[in-house]
């Protein structure tokens, strides 16, 4: 890529914004660049919609406080770095600065200012975050060759790689995860060196390592970075549940073993949702565990009975270690417990309202997004789906009619119990008003408040 038109590309993209900050800057007798993702994303051109510009100056923190008086806040102050709000935007400034040892893998002993804008580079991770835009001289500087490994979509350590990957462990599956989200390449040497030093991953937190995991997650194809943790054995280290699957053949509904099922499913699953990628990257995730093969049967007739019921035990085991919110988690394993089921045309409207009160309402668009990711990537079945398509139809069927679909919905509740049968708060009025839905979910027209009154009090309490 040519200096000039990299230049010219970053300065029809910088804000305005940008410039004034930076005129304080260079009035206070200070030096201010533009670095980092957003000069390698705008040469990409990339949506950086929503991103923080991150700025290096040769200003102390301290410095940039008597420069802005208000709008300083010290977000990384022992790093050298405050966040500068100015007109309701947010800018990461940070002292340019040198890293001393890293005896721990993950953070330096200490951190010393440096004088130079190269100093702050070379300590950066890959040549393609090392570019820097001068805000005065609008001049782009690239002392690592950023650009060429932009070009020829190559992820590059700066220097020895075996020395930034001790630094801090991360790197290597920031490695892996800028290849994945950029189309890139990882150049020969930086992998060997992910190889060598993979034993860096557990000085890394798990929080760290899950951002790491939910931006492959956030891929076009989360695939490509997965199979690049396996090749490297990184996901031996972090997920070695899914390693198991390697392998593993499965039956002739499917094309693929066990473990390129999963991490196809999750290609398959709409990038921008997190919580249907983890499902279908995990939906299978027992299925080594249960494969049995019928006596006087071949291969291809295995079957996998109640690999759903185990897979929310190993998956909810995985996202735990990850450090998932329980929110998360519990969507996830509610849409890996409920994968499997059949609609036919015989399903009562009962039924598709019991099937909607298993799963939850707020569900049902995510198990029907998850069965399509599982079915596509069989490799042998075709996009559509008749029997989904009728189930989508039966289910706006009922939906139409406001029907209940939990206890919520009842014309009634739990007060009602209580003064109707004269029991306090219990675990008995929670089974009154089960007793109650279950009517209801078998013939809706009884939810009606008088009627569900009058059952209340018909109800025999058994002594």
């Amino acid at each position: 890529m040519n200096l000039d038109y990299a230049e010219n590309i970053i300065k029809a993209k910088i804000e305005q914004d940008i410039y004034e900050i930076a005129e304080k800057f260079f009035n206070s007798g200070y030096k201010l660049y533009l670095v980092g993702g957003i000069i390698r994303d705008n040469l990409l051109n990339i949506d950086i919609s929503g991103k923080e510009s991150d700025l290096a100056t040769d200003a102390t923190p301290e410095e940039i406080k008597r420069i802005f008086r208000k709008g300083v806040i010290p977000t990384g102050i022992k790093h050298g770095t405050v966040t500068l709000i100015y007109k309701d935007k947010n800018y990461e400034i940070t002292t340019f600065r040198i890293e001393g040892k890293y005896s721990d893998g993950r953070r330096p002993d200490e951190v010393k200012y440096a004088k130079t804008i190269y100093e702050d580079l070379s300590r950066r991770d890959f040549t393609i975050n090392a570019l820097a835009f001068d805000l005065k001289s609008k001049k782009l500087i690239d002392n690592f060759n950023g650009l060429a490994d932009l070009e020829n979509k190559i992820i590059r350590t700066i220097g020895d790689p075996d020395k930034r990957f001790r630094e801090d462990g991360l790197r290597l599956i920031r490695a892996i995860r800028f290849a994945t989200t950029l189309g890139f390449t990882i150049e020969e040497k930086t992998f060997k060196s992910i190889v060598k030093n993979i034993d860096m991953i557990k000085s890394v937190s798990f929080e760290r390592i899950r951002d790491e995991f939910v931006k492959i997650l956030g891929a076009e194809k989360p695939s490509i970075g997965i199979e690049l943790l396996r090749k490297t054995e990184i996901l031996r280290l972090i997920i070695p549940e899914l390693l198991l699957g390697f392998g593993v053949v499965q039956n002739k509904f499917h094309k693929y073993s066990i473990y390129y099922h999963n991490i196809y499913s999750c290609d398959y699953a709409p990038k921008d949702n997190l919580v249907v990628r983890l499902a279908a990257l995990f939906h299978d995730i027992a299925k080594p565990h249960t494969k049995k093969i019928p006596e006087d049967r071949e291969n291809d007739e295995a079957t996998f009975y109640n690999h759903e019921v185990l897979g929310t035990i190993l998956a909810k085991r995985i996202l735990k270690r990850l450090k998932f919110s329980n929110e998360i988690i519990e969507k996830v394993l509610n849409l890996i417990r409920n994968h499997m089921f059949y609609y036919t045309e015989e399903w009562t409207d009962s039924a598709v309202r019991r099937f909607i009160r298993k799963v939850g309402l707020d569900n049902i668009e995510d198990i029907f997004k998850l069965r399509e990711a599982d079915r596509l990537a069989s490799g042998i079945r075709s996009e559509n789906s008749y029997h989904l398509e009728l189930l989508k139809k039966h289910i706006n069927k009922i939906l139409e009619e406001e029907n209940a679909f939990s206890i919520r919905d009842l014309k009634v509740n739990g007060y009602d119990v209580m003064e109707i049968k004269k029991i306090p708060p219990s675990p008995l009025v929670g089974k009154i008003l089960n007793y109650l839905f279950e009517i209801v979910l078998n013939d809706p027209s009884k939810n009606e408040r008088e009627t569900l009154l009058k059952l209340i009090k018909e109800y025999k309490i058994q002594e």
